[in-house]
């Protein structure tokens, strides 16, 4: 009797074993079913967002470069191309922009320069959309003579400050830059005229 009864305990036994094992065993399924279907909802959705980011306007990411043919009026643009494939040449300094001021279907565009400049450039040259950054630069200021030599900026010192041997503007009683009664253009410390050269045009008639 006891020998039965301990059979029938183990049979039971085995029984709810079998159960459990078969539940669990549908219960992995169900998450392994759920967690396939979540991946396929992510790759569905990073689909999605992929031929978003294809259809998205060009024009609104930062950073991208392109010829100005392909951009749209009033686009914020910075190193600017003179010569197709030349490489960058215009608006290249910390913190400054340009801006298209026409539409770009012609095959020059118009360009507004930091300096206020207005500039016509090839279609076909290339630019990068967006502002340089550190617009700050600018601003900073020196703490000290030695911070200037530190950046490999030497002093400037005027040739009226100088003595006659030593620049064509030297000497003299005050501040005269004149050399004689006719007076003198200014010059380099080894006399070439500075400012608009040396004259090459016909010379004035005597009256």
């Amino acid at each position: 009797m006891a020998l039965w009864r301990c059979g029938r305990a183990s049979t039971n036994l085995l029984s709810k074993l079998v159960a459990g094992a078969s539940i669990s065993h549908q219960g992995f399924r169900c998450l392994s079913v759920a967690a396939t279907d979540r991946f396929g909802d992510s790759q569905s959705l990073h689909d999605s967002m992929m031929k978003q980011m294809i259809h998205l306007d060009i024009n609104s990411q930062i950073g991208s470069c392109m010829p100005l043919t392909m951009m749209r009026i009033g686009t914020i643009i910075h190193n600017i191309e003179l010569k197709p494939g030349q490489g960058g040449k215009l608006v290249r300094a910390a913190g400054t922009s340009a801006k298209i001021l026409k539409e770009p279907t012609s095959r020059y565009v118009l360009v507004r320069l930091p300096s206020g400049n207005e500039k016509l450039i090839d279609t076909r040259c290339r630019a990068t959309i967006g502002q340089v950054s550190n617009p700050s630069h600018g601003a900073r200021k020196l703490r000290k003579a030695g911070q200037s030599r530190w950046l490999g900026r030497r002093p400037v010192v005027r040739g009226v400050a100088m003595n006659p041997v030593d620049h064509p503007h030297g000497g003299g009683e005050g501040r005269s830059k004149s050399s004689g009664s006719y007076g003198r253009t200014s010059c380099t410390p080894w006399g070439k005229p500075t400012k608009c050269g040396y004259k090459t045009g016909p010379l004035k008639r005597k009256k």
